[in-house]
């Protein structure tokens, strides 16, 4: 009688169980359906407007690396947040008034008449007349706006 009785008490405990759990479980929506979205249709077309906008500012003339050749004694001279990469011929830094040029592959500041090295990510600190002079024909590969004189 007693293996009986908790026999039955026990499938009276799992039936109850069963019952709550099933309960609890209908009253959440299926997630990615209609009554219960992942995320809203309105907010996927706002954040891919916000994207799109910023590719699109993304894409001026000053995000493209641009090839430039220079003759010998010709100067380069980048403005703020110029990117320059020597990648042949011989040039050495153009300083400013605050110093010279970053080079961030080696994590050096290059000082004036500097031996730029080949194939090195420089960057212009300031808006100074910072940049590098040609001492042979040099190609630079060159992002952001700069101007080219002697």
């Amino acid at each position: 009688m007693k293996k009986t009785g908790k026999i039955l008490s026990l499938i009276a405990v799992a039936t109850v169980v069963a019952f709550f759990a099933v309960i609890g479980r209908a009253d959440v929506g299926e997630p990615g359906s209609s009554s219960d979205p992942l995320v809203t249709k309105s907010y996927v077309d706002m954040m891919f407007g916000k994207i799109q906008q910023y590719l699109d500012s993304e894409r001026g003339s000053s995000a493209e690396l641009k090839v430039v050749s220079l003759s010998p004694g010709q100067q380069l001279v980048g403005d703020m947040g110029t990117e320059i990469i020597l990648r042949s011929g011989k040039a050495v830094v153009l300083d400013g008034a605050g110093g010279g040029l970053s080079d961030v592959t080696d994590g050096k500041d290059l000082k004036k008449d500097e031996v730029v090295p080949a194939n090195h990510l420089l960057i212009v600190p300031r808006d100074d007349g910072r940049g590098i002079v040609a001492q042979t024909n040099v190609v630079v590969m060159v992002r952001g706006d700069f101007t080219v004189g002697r």
